[in-house]
């Protein structure tokens, strides 16, 4: 099987990081079909913006869940839908981490699922490829774009379990979502960097 067909299917994670050092990609043609489950101690969605005009601030997202539909050999018909939890936001100010969850930001009390579900997938390389999907957030649901990346996939030597790992990135605005508390003293534009695990379903 052709790299470039299996890395259609990368773009259809959202997330990604290898499991394990010692987790190492495969050939291609070894990559295996099948229904995956996110392995969520393996996955976060780290999310980036211009604060007060100084400095890009982060935070993270995790406990992400999910499945992955994958076929490496025709990427189209692969498959990825994800919950992140927002009530697990994380910032280094604890007092931000909680404001965070009110009303006037995520609200997380009325809203407390972000989901992603893919629409297409497209190859655009050896190791890379381009999905479009539907992205859920404050109760608004736009396309997003994202550029996704073939990690490695093969047994955890730790667990034991087939895993495919994937790196992705984004962009969205979150005014486009309904969050525009503070604008725009701390950044509209959002970049966000996915990493995730995926494990096989028997």
């Amino acid at each position: 099987m052709n790299r470039s067909i299996l890395n259609g299917m990368t773009a259809a994670c959202l997330l990604a990081l290898p499991v394990a050092p010692a987790l190492a990609a495969p050939p291609a043609h070894d990559v295996q079909a099948g229904r995956y489950r996110v392995e969520p101690e393996h996955t976060e969605i780290i999310f980036s913006l211009l604060h007060l005009g100084f400095t890009p601030y982060s935070g993270m997202f995790s406990g992400v869940s999910g499945t992955l539909q994958l076929d490496p050999a025709h990427p189209a018909a692969s498959r990825l839908d994800v919950s992140v939890p927002v009530g697990s936001i994380h910032t280094p100010s604890d007092r931000l981490t909680g404001e965070l969850k009110d009303p006037d930001w995520f609200d997380a009390a009325r809203y407390p699922n972000a989901t992603f579900t893919s629409t297409s997938v497209v190859p655009g390389g050896a190791d890379n490829a381009t999905i479009t999907g539907n992205l859920t957030l404050h109760g608004v649901t736009r396309p997003v774009v994202l550029h996704a990346r073939y990690i490695g996939a093969g047994v955890n030597p730790l667990d034991k379990v087939y895993t495919v790992g994937f790196s992705a990135t984004a962009g969205i605005r979150r005014s486009d979502f309904g969050i525009r508390t503070y604008l725009p003293m701390v950044g509209d534009d959002v970049t966000l960097t996915i990493a995730g695990a995926f494990e096989k379903q028997d």
